[in-house]
């Protein structure tokens, strides 16, 4: 999709304070929805544009080109409307996916957690407790992104404290109990409202259980949290491949070649995920997936480097463009962001040893 001129024009103006301070975290969550990127590849009957989620993926890659901020902030509010649309519980649906496509809520995946338990390499961080009418919650997330100030509505795998299995639940900020620390002292994606959150007796009722069974509902929507966070990944990658790439133009550099094998290669990974994805084949072969993340992840390096390189010791001014640096300290995030490289590639070595065996 082509970005609204006046979204491209506040983003442009804006990325850099976007990357470095927390002094626009209020502004991204509307300007999104301004430019009516909440209802992509959201069902008409919600309020939204129609499609899928391979939709949602070109317009986070389409915004990170311009923000790494505003695209993390996107891929953090889109991603709990795909949990919902995912859920069961259409009582829950028909009550928050319009307001969430319309930008009235900051939703919050908080399923990074989830995701890192289901792959076996931590343990839930939330417990429930069933009480009269719900479920009493208790525990704590380390980091959270979109838990907007203004109000915020949040999804977390919870363990059971009985012998039920692990859930999929929503809390809201205002919920009694619901504890936001300050936001998190960042390198970088300062305005994204990423914090802590805790919650003490915090109860929910029955109709905030967005599935009952987390180990059945998390393989559906991981290929979905997955993708749209690669576009994070696309985004940022094509933004320093089309600088390398003018830089190169105007210097004639050697680098053309180089450029141009990236360029295809990113196009390649893209049109091989978002083909698992429609075929919905990442939802039983995770593997595939995960070493697509991996990819991108590297593309993401090499790109940035080549625009360095492209660019040579101007990039190390202050005074010269200031892209190159927020671009250089946004792509140190994308190894980090859950799931991380690491437990990538630890979790598709689990996988060889045991097919192999």
């Amino acid at each position: 999709m082509i970005l609204p001129t006046t979204l491209q024009t506040w983003l442009q103006a804006q990325s850099d304070t976007l990357d470095r301070s927390q002094d626009l975290a209020s502004e991204v969550l509307p300007k999104l929805s301004e430019a009516g990127l909440f209802g992509v590849g959201v069902p008409q009957q919600y309020g939204g544009s129609g499609g899928d989620v391979r939709d949602a993926i070109h317009a986070i890659a389409d915004v990170a080109e311009y923000s790494l901020t505003a695209a993390f902030v996107f891929w953090g509010h889109r991603t709990f409307i795909e949990y919902l649309l995912h859920s069961p519980n259409h009582v829950l649906a028909e009550r928050w996916i319009a307001r969430l496509a319309k930008g009235e809520r900051a939703g919050a995946t908080g399923l990074s957690n989830a995701m890192k338990f289901l792959s076996g390499i931590e343990s839930l961080q939330i417990t429930a407790t069933p009480e009269q009418g719900g479920f009493q919650l208790d525990g704590s997330l380390a980091w959270v992104t979109n838990l907007r100030k203004e109000g915020f509505i949040a999804a977390a795998a919870v363990a059971s404290s009985t012998d039920a299995p692990p859930a999929i639940v929503c809390f809201c900020n205002e919920s009694e109990g619901v504890q936001r620390s300050a936001d998190l002292d960042l390198m970088a994606l300062r305005s994204s409202n990423t914090a802590a959150v805790k919650l003490k007796a915090v109860h929910i009722s029955e109709d905030e259980v967005i599935h009952g069974n987390a180990r059945e509902y998390l393989p559906g929507v991981r290929p979905g949290f997955l993708g749209m966070q690669c576009g994070m990944s696309i985004g940022l990658a094509r933004a320093s491949l089309r600088a390398a790439e003018a830089l190169c133009a105007a210097t004639r550099s050697q680098l053309n070649g180089r450029v141009s094998e990236l360029q295809q290669q990113l196009n390649d990974v893209v049109e091989a995920m978002t083909a698992g994805i429609l075929d919905g084949s990442f939802k039983t072969k995770a593997a595939g997936l995960f070493r697509i993340r991996i990819t991108l992840a590297e593309i993401v390096q090499q790109a940035v480097m080549l625009e360095l390189q492209a660019s040579g010791g101007r990039a190390y001014l202050q005074d010269n463009d200031r892209n190159f640096a927020r671009r250089w300290r946004e792509s140190a995030f994308i190894p980090i962001v859950t799931p991380s490289l690491t437990q990538l590639q630890i979790e598709l070595q689990k996988q060889a040893a045991t097919s192999g065996a």
